[in-house]
């Protein structure tokens, strides 16, 4: 007899059962729970919560002995996709921290306020932080970088605090959606099989409109009355030169070069910069690309542990069980993305993480949307856009906790933030839009 330790051959196994999804349940109620429970949505980390649900979703279907059931989940684990987002993850990671350390943001963002007027700051620095955000492919790293310079704009020229931080998270949420790099984008992309890039220009049907939209927002009387200026920055040759792997990242990426042959060019080029102007030896390089990978970990195990449990679950008939629940009313186009956005919207909400969203809920909008005939990379841009708008406009997600710890003297709080952040809600109503104008036939 056939050994079955392919999955897809357990996938056929399965029948559709409520109790498969006991496993998600327990994770809400754990990590979401927990959160609210203690008010610090950090106090529980992902990973615990996904061991605990994985720890449930192994004791369900007694008819299987133990052994096979742990092989069904390493066999997810080592998905084919997972492995290569993962391999992605760790490369992205390790770009993101050479960069940082040569000096990459920095020169980045001096060169941006050496070129923008004073009166037109709040515009530049959503502009801005959209730039480095979609280079370095974190919006948590772009806060992290623009949130003091924000505030210093702000109490210098006399700004709303709220204006310039929801200025630099809306711009950091834009290249998080868009960025080739980004966690949310590999994510989207890798659970549906498309190519990054051809991802991203379904992104862009949905999202040009909402940007063009809040820059010109930016740009009315309310938000350009300073009459004060910013000291000009001094740019120099170096500063150019430290940006190179960044454009070149961006522009070989939408030429459709393989995205982790551009990571390691990148990091390469970084290297050699940081070298050459002597930022740090052969061997400080070596130490902080392995920090870089190493920081990637905690993504990385969320990753495997999502892929082991969503194999268990859809063996235990979780997903069919889903698909066959959602059968009355997913019966279009228009409406199967509907249910992908509630799906992946509704997972984000709990978890205050939109790249785990993604990985969670993208077998089951794979499954949907092959049913109904949707093209995989609308799909994978439905579930990439969609959690960048929540986790953009939820006051625990991660982003706003950074703008408004950072926030220094100027004392903001995630509330603070949010009135000044209009690009997620102006992205909702792209979603919205592109979502009506979808064929049914």
């Amino acid at each position: 007899m056939k050994d079955k330790t392919n999955s897809q051959e357990y996938e056929q196994w399965r029948e559709s059962s409520i109790k498969a999804l006991i496993p998600f349940i327990v994770f809400v109620l754990f990590y979401f729970g927990f959160s609210l429970w203690t008010r610090d949505f950090s106090k529980v980390p992902m990973t615990i919560a996904f061991i605990i649900s994985s720890a449930v979703a192994l004791t369900l279907n007694h008819k299987e002995k133990l052994t096979k059931k742990i092989e069904l989940f390493a066999l997810g684990m080592g998905n084919k996709d997972i492995m290569i987002m993962c391999l992605i993850f760790i490369l992205s990671g390790a770009f993101a921290s050479i960069a940082q350390a040569t000096g990459g943001v920095e020169s980045a963002v001096n060169i941006a306020l050496h070129f923008i007027n004073a009166k037109y700051i709040i515009a530049g620095l959503f502009i801005l932080s959209a730039l480095i955000s979609l280079s370095i492919g974190t919006s948590c790293g772009t806060i992290a970088a623009m949130a003091p310079i924000a505030v210093s704009i702000s109490e210098t020229l006399g700004v709303n605090p709220s204006f310039v931080l929801g200025a630099v998270v809306g711009g950091a949420m834009f290249g998080d959606n868009m960025s080739l790099i980004s966690d949310t984008k590999i994510a989207a992309s890798r659970t549906q099989n498309v190519k990054i890039r051809d991802e991203m220009f379904y992104n862009l049907k949905i999202i040009t409109l909402p940007a063009i939209l809040c820059i010109i927002l930016y740009f009315m009387p309310h938000f350009t009355s300073f009459s004060q200026e910013i000291q000009s920055n001094v740019i120099t040759l170096d500063n150019y030169i430290k940006v190179i792997p960044y454009i070149l990242l961006l522009l070989f990426g939408i030429a459709g070069i393989n995205v982790m042959f551009l990571l390691l060019l990148g990091i390469i080029l970084n290297t050699i910069i940081g070298l050459c102007y002597h930022i740090y030896d052969i061997f400080d390089a070596f130490s902080v690309i392995g920090q870089g990978c190493q920081s990637m970990a905690s993504t990385l195990i969320v990753a495997m542990l999502a892929g082991g449990l969503l194999l268990l679950v859809r063996y235990n008939g979780g997903i069919n069980f889903i698909i066959k629940q959602t059968e009355g009313w997913i019966k279009s186009k228009k409406t199967c993305e509907i249910g992908i956005c509630f799906l992946v919207g509704i997972i984000n909400l709990f978890t205050a993480n939109n790249t785990v969203a993604i990985i969670t809920s993208g077998s089951i909008a794979k499954e949907l949307s092959q049913k109904h005939n949707l093209k995989p990379e609308r799909t994978a841009s439905l579930l990439d856009t969609t959690s960048c708008i929540i986790q953009g406009m939820i006051p625990y997600g991660a982003q706003i906790l950074i703008a408004s710890s950072l926030a220094g003297a100027v004392s903001a709080s995630s509330f603070t933030v949010m009135k000044g952040l209009y690009y997620p809600i102006l992205m909702l109503f792209g979603l919205i839009l592109s979502i009506s104008k979808t064929k049914n036939n």
